[in-house]
């Protein structure tokens, strides 16, 4: 497929591996903790921030955001050992729009919750 012609819809399009990433919720929040943060976190800090993530979807963001370039983990050899995550620059890039995202959001989840309000409520008059 050529890479250059902008379908990211196709279903053989690289870039749709990149978004499968992006899109998970766990990656979201971890590049937006990441991102509001000006030094590295460790892994019980990282689920501290991010209330509901299970140990096992937490590393396996964390192992997808690493081998995508997006975040780095570092060991420092001290016992036990102290790892610690930090974004890249391309994980900086992709913080600023889970950023605009957050912030999208906060703004408007009144106005999400009231369509899904009213949408139930007219399912709920259609089943009766």
């Amino acid at each position: 497929m050529d890479t250059n012609s902008g379908i990211t819809y196709a279903k053989d399009c690289p870039s749709r591996t990149v978004l499968s990433v992006l899109a998970n919720k766990w990656s979201l929040y971890v590049l937006g903790v990441l991102s509001g943060n000006d030094r590295p976190l460790r892994f019980t800090e990282l689920r501290r921030h991010i209330e509901g993530v299970t140990q096992k979807s937490l590393t396996q963001a964390l192992r997808n955001l690493e081998r995508d370039g997006l975040v780095s983990r570092t060991i420092h050899p001290t016992i036990p050992p102290r790892v610690e995550y930090r974004l890249t620059d391309l994980g900086r890039e992709a913080g600023t729009l889970t950023t605009a995202i957050a912030d999208w959001s906060k703004t408007n989840a009144a106005r999400v919750h009231a369509a899904r309000a009213a949408y139930d409520a007219r399912l709920a008059d259609d089943r009766a």
